[in-house]
């Protein structure tokens, strides 16, 4: 028999998407608009994420792995069973 999924909390990213900065947006409709039609066109491009950022990211996307072999695999249980009891705490 299969157990049911337990709930995401409402904090939960389940793509990268989620996690990366949204631009901001106009907050009136006219100017809102004529971004649209701007980015559309090719008159106006995106931002691009600073070096700063891609330094961070770029050091974000290592850390993992480098954690993951410093630390012994009962550690990482350990580590890994207290977020989970953090995580569904009621």
């Amino acid at each position: 028999m299969l157990e049911q999924m337990p709930k995401q909390p409402d904090n939960f990213c389940s793509t990268l998407d989620d996690l990366l900065p949204k631009p901001k947006r106009p907050r009136d409709i006219s100017q809102l608009a004529k971004r649209i039609v701007d980015l559309t066109t090719g008159d106006e491009t995106e931002p691009e994420m600073s070096p700063k950022a891609l330094a961070g990211q770029k050091g974000g996307l290592k850390g993992g792995n480098a954690r993951k072999a410093a630390l012994s695999p009962e550690r990482r249980k350990e580590i890994a069973k207290k977020a989970a009891q953090a995580r569904w705490k009621s």
